[in-house]
Protein backbone atom coordinates (compact mmCIF):
# COMPACT_ATOMS: atom_id res chain seq x y z
CA UNK A 1 0.00 0.00 0.00
CA UNK A 2 0.87 3.44 -0.73
CA UNK A 3 -0.02 5.50 1.83
CA UNK A 4 -0.54 5.25 5.70
CA UNK A 5 -4.17 4.89 7.82
CA UNK A 6 -5.49 8.60 8.27
CA UNK A 7 -5.76 9.45 12.03
CA UNK A 8 -6.24 13.01 11.88
CA UNK A 9 -7.61 14.77 8.74
CA UNK A 10 -7.45 18.66 8.02
CA UNK A 11 -10.05 20.66 6.67
CA UNK A 12 -9.36 24.56 5.70
CA UNK A 13 -12.15 26.71 5.49
CA UNK A 14 -12.87 28.24 1.84
CA UNK A 15 -15.96 28.95 0.00
CA UNK A 16 -17.18 26.11 -1.21
CA UNK A 17 -17.73 22.92 0.21
CA UNK A 18 -15.91 23.96 3.77
CA UNK A 19 -17.57 27.44 4.18
CA UNK A 20 -18.64 26.61 7.52
CA UNK A 21 -16.13 24.89 9.61
CA UNK A 22 -14.26 26.39 12.69
CA UNK A 23 -14.53 26.62 16.37
CA UNK A 24 -17.09 27.77 18.72
CA UNK A 25 -16.79 29.86 21.61
CA UNK A 26 -16.81 27.36 23.85
CA UNK A 27 -13.71 25.79 22.36
CA UNK A 28 -15.45 23.20 20.44
CA UNK A 29 -14.43 22.48 16.75
CA UNK A 30 -17.70 22.32 13.92
CA UNK A 31 -18.65 21.44 10.89
CA UNK A 32 -21.88 22.09 8.86
CA UNK A 33 -22.46 20.13 5.80
CA UNK A 34 -25.23 19.13 3.43
CA UNK A 35 -24.74 15.36 2.98
CA UNK A 36 -27.34 13.90 0.18
CA UNK A 37 -28.23 10.74 -1.29
CA UNK A 38 -28.15 10.90 -4.93
CA UNK A 39 -31.45 9.83 -6.61
CA UNK A 40 -30.89 6.65 -8.86
CA UNK A 41 -32.67 3.82 -10.11
CA UNK A 42 -35.83 3.44 -7.82
CA UNK A 43 -34.57 5.51 -5.01
CA UNK A 44 -35.23 9.31 -5.21
CA UNK A 45 -32.64 9.87 -2.98
CA UNK A 46 -32.53 12.37 -0.01
CA UNK A 47 -31.09 15.80 1.75
CA UNK A 48 -29.90 16.11 4.93
CA UNK A 49 -28.53 18.91 6.69
CA UNK A 50 -25.86 17.66 9.45
CA UNK A 51 -24.15 19.63 11.91
CA UNK A 52 -20.69 17.71 13.24
CA UNK A 53 -19.34 19.05 16.23
CA UNK A 54 -15.47 17.80 17.83
CA UNK A 55 -13.26 18.19 20.87
CA UNK A 56 -9.84 19.37 20.43
CA UNK A 57 -8.05 16.61 19.76
CA UNK A 58 -10.51 15.66 17.03
CA UNK A 59 -13.27 13.29 18.27
CA UNK A 60 -16.34 13.77 17.47
CA UNK A 61 -18.56 14.85 20.61
CA UNK A 62 -21.80 15.81 19.14
CA UNK A 63 -23.92 15.50 15.85
CA UNK A 64 -27.43 16.67 14.40
CA UNK A 65 -29.23 15.54 11.45
CA UNK A 66 -31.53 16.74 10.17
CA UNK A 67 -33.80 15.21 6.77
CA UNK A 68 -34.70 17.85 4.25
CA UNK A 69 -36.39 15.23 1.86
CA UNK A 70 -36.30 13.37 -1.22
CA UNK A 71 -33.85 15.23 -3.77
CA UNK A 72 -35.60 17.92 -5.41
CA UNK A 73 -38.94 17.83 -3.87
CA UNK A 74 -38.38 19.91 -1.21
CA UNK A 75 -38.54 23.74 0.04
CA UNK A 76 -35.64 25.23 -0.90
CA UNK A 77 -36.29 28.40 1.34
CA UNK A 78 -36.99 25.94 4.12
CA UNK A 79 -34.32 23.96 3.44
CA UNK A 80 -31.99 27.24 4.00
CA UNK A 81 -33.75 28.56 7.01
CA UNK A 82 -33.50 25.27 8.36
CA UNK A 83 -29.69 25.47 7.67
CA UNK A 84 -29.52 28.91 8.83
CA UNK A 85 -30.88 28.34 12.26
CA UNK A 86 -28.61 25.23 13.14
CA UNK A 87 -25.73 27.81 12.20
CA UNK A 88 -26.77 30.56 14.67
CA UNK A 89 -27.50 27.64 16.98
CA UNK A 90 -23.48 27.57 16.97
CA UNK A 91 -23.37 31.54 18.42
CA UNK A 92 -20.22 33.69 17.70
CA UNK A 93 -17.63 31.04 15.96
CA UNK A 94 -14.71 31.61 13.74
CA UNK A 95 -14.32 30.25 10.56
CA UNK A 96 -11.05 28.58 10.23
CA UNK A 97 -9.26 25.10 9.78
CA UNK A 98 -10.09 22.04 11.69
CA UNK A 99 -8.47 19.05 12.34
CA UNK A 100 -10.52 15.92 12.86
CA UNK A 101 -10.77 11.83 13.52
CA UNK A 102 -12.59 10.15 10.95
CA UNK A 103 -16.12 9.04 12.25
CA UNK A 104 -18.93 7.33 10.77
CA UNK A 105 -22.40 7.79 12.81
CA UNK A 106 -25.57 5.02 11.43
CA UNK A 107 -28.53 7.55 11.32
CA UNK A 108 -31.41 5.90 9.90
CA UNK A 109 -29.40 3.18 8.47
CA UNK A 110 -27.43 5.42 6.42
CA UNK A 111 -23.71 5.48 7.33
CA UNK A 112 -23.02 9.28 7.73
CA UNK A 113 -19.69 10.85 8.19
CA UNK A 114 -15.86 11.42 6.98
CA UNK A 115 -15.37 7.48 6.69
CA UNK A 116 -12.48 6.06 5.94
CA UNK A 117 -12.15 4.08 2.37
CA UNK A 118 -9.13 0.98 2.51
CA UNK A 119 -7.61 0.49 -0.25
CA UNK A 120 -8.47 -1.95 -2.11
CA UNK A 121 -5.45 -3.39 -3.69
CA UNK A 122 -1.38 -2.55 -3.44
CA UNK A 123 -1.79 -0.02 -5.80
CA UNK A 124 -4.82 1.87 -3.96
CA UNK A 125 -4.60 4.31 -1.61
CA UNK A 126 -6.26 5.38 1.89
CA UNK A 127 -8.85 8.11 1.81
CA UNK A 128 -11.37 9.53 3.71
CA UNK A 129 -14.74 10.34 2.37
CA UNK A 130 -17.45 12.64 3.39
CA UNK A 131 -20.90 10.37 2.61
CA UNK A 132 -23.46 10.38 1.66
CA UNK A 133 -22.59 11.78 -1.41
CA UNK A 134 -18.64 11.74 -1.44
CA UNK A 135 -19.01 15.31 -2.29
CA UNK A 136 -15.28 15.83 -0.13
CA UNK A 137 -12.40 13.33 -0.71
CA UNK A 138 -9.11 13.81 1.40
CA UNK A 139 -5.85 12.00 0.60
CA UNK A 140 -2.42 12.03 1.93
CA UNK A 141 -0.70 13.99 3.13
CA UNK A 142 -3.87 14.04 5.73
CA UNK A 143 -2.70 17.82 7.28
CA UNK A 144 -2.79 19.46 3.79
CA UNK A 145 -6.58 21.31 4.46
CA UNK A 146 -7.25 20.13 0.87
CA UNK A 147 -10.20 17.81 -0.49
CA UNK A 148 -10.82 16.89 -4.22
CA UNK A 149 -14.69 16.95 -5.40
Amino acid sequence: MNSNKPVIVAIDHDDYHAEHVGRTQDGLQFFLTTPFEPAISNSQGCEYIALFKFDLSGNLVDSIIDIIGSRGSYDEDARKNKYLARLKELGDVTYQRIEVKPFSINHNGVEIGLITKEPEDEDDIWAVELLPGNYMAFFEPWDSGEYDT
